[in-house]
């Protein structure tokens, strides 16, 4: 594997480590070239609470790769979330920088009512 790829998984383990001793649940990042899609999942890590991504048909997007529609799904996965009772989580980066993508993700649950 390429040395980008294995800086990545890096980064990402170490997120996931210390999101494990926080003790909440997790909001999980991940986006390719054409979409990104968010998930919620239990303190133990072993069931999605939630999840939401740009495929979803509910969201309706123009185009599904871009800065508008990871904020839209960040919106909608703090809804989702917060329906079933969730108000905290830690936020799993998944081993990506914070900006562009992921960072509109992470403004939009923040604006729907998420705090981490």
């Amino acid at each position: 594997m390429s040395n980008k790829i294995n800086s990545r998984n890096r980064r990402a383990k170490k997120l996931r480590a210390h999101s494990i001793d926080l003790k909440v649940n997790r909001l999980s990042v991940f986006r390719s070239g054409k979409h990104i899609y968010a998930q919620v999942f239990s303190i133990d890590g072993k069931e999605v609470i939630a999840q939401a991504s740009s495929l979803d048909k509910s969201i309706k997007l123009d185009k599904t790769g871009n800065i508008e529609a990871a904020s839209r799904v960040g919106e909608e996965i703090g809804k989702r979330a917060i329906a079933k009772g969730i108000k905290k989580v830690s936020f799993d980066r998944s081993g990506y920088k914070y900006h562009g993508r992921v960072k509109s993700l992470a403004e939009g649950a923040r604006a729907s009512g998420l705090k981490f």
